[in-house]
């Protein structure tokens, strides 16, 4: 059984990865008395933090079997996030040591976000509020401005990978905006939730206006987004990403972008975060390209809501419970 919380030493190793400065801390500060909370931590300052810890709870740290070995009294990590690809999960499991991660925190932000650069790009936001800018409005003889016509969304199909809670939740706005949803799926007769048709993914390049990626990263899916199936989307259509970077091949998005096919993109996410040295994306600054800097989950609410898990999977822990357990 777990050591009580009072007795447990802790550490939280990127807690400023959570935006702290507007969440309510009280139900961590009870969970784990005294636990200290760094806001960053360096790779060679993981091995100092966490050589008298207990409870590990760390975001996007990296927690290799080397680190764990040279970690002997700790016994519980916990992620503040889904994703556990920066965690040594076999090695952990080898030592006894408890891992967990947090789900179905934020799909009103992301579902807002998705829709947020669905909306920007289909009503050509940006380019309004640069011609506005640049005083456009003020020298027309016309009422209005129609200089970068706008599409509905009723009617337009939209395409999305990965079903699960992201997926769904966005679906279900989509179908409110009056447009059809098609899911990727790997068994096209399998159940699918109301309104939702599955059918392979050839036939979602095939027939889709937005294209919205909710899987994980895995050697399957990296670079799903190539040249390749970018070719094959509509011409005019969109591809939204806020699931994992390297879904998308850069490269190949900057050409399908500027040649013309793709009518615009949305990215939340890249390969490398944060881009320290630069990213094509990043560079290319063309108007029917948004990024945004892995923003969509992170919601005031949403963040709340990660906090909130991550200390109900330390209680848990505490009580002998396996809530949310990845080992």
């Amino acid at each position: 059984m777990p050591a009580e919380g009072p007795a447990l030493r802790a550490a939280f190793l990127d807690f400023a990865s959570l935006g702290p400065v507007d969440l309510d801390l009280a139900g961590l500060r009870a969970a784990l008395p005294g636990i200290t909370l760094h806001d960053h931590t360096d790779r060679d300052e993981r091995r100092g933090r966490l050589a008298s810890c207990e409870v590990a709870l760390v975001n996007k740290v990296d927690v290799d079997a080397a680190l764990l070995a040279e970690a002997p009294r700790l016994r519980y990590i916990g992620l503040a996030a889904t994703g556990i690809d920066n965690v040594d999960v076999t090695a952990a499991r080898a030592r006894g040591i408890a891992v967990t991660n947090i789900r179905n925190y934020c799909a009103p932000s992301v579902v807002q976000h998705v829709f947020g650069l669905i909306l920007a790009l289909t009503l050509r936001l940006r380019e309004y509020d640069a011609l506005l800018a640049a005083g456009g409005w003020q020298r027309s003889r016309d009422f209005c401005l129609l200089d970068y016509p706008s599409r509905e969304l009723a009617g337009k199909t939209l395409g999305i990978v990965g079903l699960g809670n992201l997926g769904q939740s966005v679906a279900r706005v989509a179908q409110a905006f009056g447009m059809r949803v098609l899911a990727a799926a790997r068994d096209p007769g399998a159940a699918a939730p109301a309104g939702i048709e599955r059918v392979p993914w050839p036939d979602v390049l095939d027939q889709v206006d937005v294209l919205s990626l909710h899987c994980p990263l895995t050697p399957a899916t990296r670079h799903l987004m190539n040249a390749d199936s970018l070719a094959r989307l509509r011409p005019g259509s969109l591809l939204i990403n806020t699931a994992r970077g390297a879904l998308v091949d850069p490269q190949a998005l900057l050409a399908a972008l500027q040649g013309g096919h793709l009518g615009g993109a949305g990215i939340d996410v890249l390969d490398a975060e944060p881009p320290v040295n630069g990213h094509p994306l990043l560079e290319a600054r063309l108007p029917n390209l948004i990024v945004t800097p892995h923003i969509a989950w992170a919601a005031r609410e949403s963040r709340q809501r990660a906090l909130d898990e991550v200390v109900a999977n330390v209680r848990a822990w505490q009580a002998g419970e396996r809530r949310n357990r990845v080992d």
